[in-house]
């Protein structure tokens, strides 16, 4: 349920962001991403089962469409400020910060469907090796004896790592990891930096 939300609010975002920064129709992608959802919304609401498993490669194909979405976003963004457009700086700032929660909500859900195989293999005795060490993992005795990361486990993760841009809770194991982390942390600095700045600028 908290992937089945994030993905609802990332459709919101980009529905939400100026006509600027919107290639095409406004209502198009969010349409795709909410009809990609609905057979996942059907088939496990709650729990994550075998169903859950055979239903991953389309979960993939819609975060990867809600990742696709965010980054041209930003690069329609960063364009707009260089060709010297007649947005507000309110307006950009607004915009900036729906690209960025959506940023992390995004790495959020790859970080929950990618790690060691996706939601159902982590739950069951043939999930392959971590690719990210959580501290429970460490420290076995601080928590309950079968522990396995939530997606809120991950959404802190790619919070902190967004904000950061370096790892603070959970330490990246394999090249998989790393490179996504790169990713997010590439996104958030230059829309934080960049984009936040330059907005601010024009606000004074």
């Amino acid at each position: 349920m908290p992937a089945l939300i994030a993905i609802l609010f990332s459709a919101i975002s980009y529905s939400l962001l100026p006509k600027g920064l919107i290639i095409g129709p406004r209502y198009v992608l969010p349409s795709l991403e909410l009809i990609l959802l609905i057979p996942l919304a059907i088939s496990n609401p709650m729990k994550i089962n075998r169903e859950s498993r055979n239903l991953r490669g389309l979960s993939l194909l819609l975060i990867g469409l809600a990742n696709l979405a965010n980054g041209t976003n930003l690069a329609l963004l960063c364009y707009h400020l260089v060709a010297g457009g007649n947005t507000s700086g309110r307006a950009l700032l607004y915009a900036a910060a729906a690209i960025w929660v959506t940023n992390v909500m995004v790495f959020a859900l790859w970080f929950w469907e990618l790690d060691r195989g996706g939601p159902y293999a982590r739950c069951s005795d043939f999930r392959r090796n971590p690719d990210f060490l959580f501290p429970q993992m460490s420290a076995p005795e601080t928590t309950e004896k079968k522990w396995v990361p939530t997606f809120i486990d991950y959404l802190y993760v790619a919070f902190t790592n967004a904000l950061a841009f370096s790892p603070t809770d959970a330490m990246p194991l394999t090249p998989m990891a790393k490179f996504l982390m790169l990713i997010q942390s590439m996104v958030s600095v230059v829309t934080v930096v960049l984009v936040g700045a330059r907005a601010v600028n024009i606000l004074h």
